[in-house]
């Protein structure tokens, strides 16, 4: 059938046309962040897990509190934890007082891997949304963050 005889795609709402904007939108965000995080030689992933730990501080966390913290979902934390406790970025402790409970920590080695990635990871959001003014920023930060808290409740 000749691309000319296509029937015509029915209009995407509104709402639909923003859904698909902001899925590509931090597709290409994260991508940039990836980049920047690969040469620590980390994973997006591993990256977010290790900042969530260092703002944990020495109290550390379970691996539940981890994942209510992790910017996407990973079904399976305990395999990523585990590949990171190999290359002594975590440890992992399980508590005296509730055996269930085991506390995941940042190392040394891991909090040194994180810190020089600071200022380059900063410099990259600046840089991807140099184009808005802060007043507008702060406008979608706003509407960005009533829909992520309708969606928690």
């Amino acid at each position: 059938m000749p691309a000319k005889d296509k029937p015509p795609r029915p209009q995407a709402s509104l709402e639909e046309r923003i859904f698909i904007t902001l899925l590509k939108i931090a597709d290409a965000l994260g991508r940039e962040a990836e980049q920047l995080t690969r040469t620590a030689e980390l994973t997006g992933t591993q990256y977010n897990v290790l900042r969530i730990l260092r703002g944990a501080g020495p109290e550390g966390l379970p691996c539940r509190g981890i994942g209510d913290r992790m910017i996407t979902h990973d079904p399976d934390i305990t395999r990523l934890l585990d590949r990171m406790e190999k290359r002594g970025l975590i440890t992992r402790e399980r508590q005296k007082d509730d055996r269930r409970v085991v506390k995941t920590r940042i190392t040394p080695q891991g909090l040194a891997l994180l810190k020089p990635l600071d200022q380059p990871m900063k410099d990259l959001h600046k840089q991807q949304l140099r184009h808005m003014a802060s007043a507008r920023l702060k406008t979608l930060c706003d509407l960005l963050e009533e829909i992520r808290c309708n969606k928690q409740e």
